[in-house]
């Protein structure tokens, strides 16, 4: 019997619902976060609040899903060969968490056959879900608001464009990061790092900022993200060897311009 995998709108609303679910460990654990190791780096940090909402969002996605496999930042990967693929970062912005500063996130993203279908990024502080579904455009919603859609900025000029990017825990390669951003600062109106690639991706897609770049990061930091701004339109470069590792987000109307500065 062939396998039933979910529609892209069915997968959209199990991650939505999972990421609330989560949301709420986070609101708890923020009370009192602590750093329980470090992974690729010392200021690379996990704290129990990671793993906890990483838990819940499996459990409950995999009562739903049976068949699929996971890649989740904690857990790593599970059932690879799955054809549905649920990819989770469990809290976006960790160090901002451990420092109780109100940048972080769930994303959660859902993969069929390879290719990136469904992402949901909730900023648990703003309790602001970002959603999308491949050929269903883009929305965010509050709490108590209905769905908005979102596009992306008519900026066309690079001296008015804000860009965000992020840096990455190794520091030698900080420091060559740190230089394509001086580099840079001189020809855009400002450039912002949040600490969090889900929401900077989402802030692409609502018009907030008009680009986003950075390297050295991980397919659960951009998959969900990556969804939502292709949906709103945004001009999306993923991670190859062709664009050293790259995640690039963009306007349009300005993605031509910025591209050729950040390498």
């Amino acid at each position: 019997m062939p396998e039933t995998i979910p529609s892209p709108a069915e997968l959209e609303s199990l991650a939505v619902r999972a990421a609330r679910q989560a949301a709420e460990i986070i609101r708890v654990g923020s009370s009192g976060p602590r750093s329980i190791g470090t992974k690729s780096s010392d200021t690379d940090v996990v704290t129990q609040t990671d793993l906890d909402s990483e838990r819940a969002v499996v459990t409950l996605l995999r009562a739903a899903t049976p068949t699929a496999g996971f890649i989740g930042e904690e857990s790593g990967a599970a059932d690879r060969s799955a054809r549905l693929q649920w990819i989770i970062d469990p809290l976006d912005g960790t160090v901002n968490f451990l420092y109780r500063v109100p940048l972080f996130a769930v994303s959660i993203a859902a993969a069929v056959d390879g290719v990136m279908v469904a992402g949901v990024v909730l900023d648990v502080p703003r309790d602001e879900v970002f959603m999308a579904y491949r050929g269903g455009g883009a929305r965010s919603a509050g709490s108590e608001i209905v769905a908005r859609p979102l596009a992306v900025s008519a900026c066309d000029q690079l001296s008015a464009s804000l860009v965000t990017t992020g840096f990455s825990y190794r520091s030698a390669l900080r420091v060559k990061q740190g230089q394509v951003a001086a580099a840079m600062l001189g020809q855009v109106r400002d450039i912002r790092c949040f600490g969090s690639a889900a929401l900077q991706m989402c802030w692409v897609a609502d018009g907030r900022v008009d680009a986003y770049f950075e390297r050295d990061i991980k397919i659960w930091d951009w998959a969900a993200g990556s969804v939502i701004a292709a949906e709103a339109g945004a001009h999306i470069e993923l991670p190859c060897p062709e664009n050293d590792d790259m995640v690039f987000a963009s306007a349009p109307g300005v993605a031509g311009l910025i591209r050729p500065l950040v390498g």
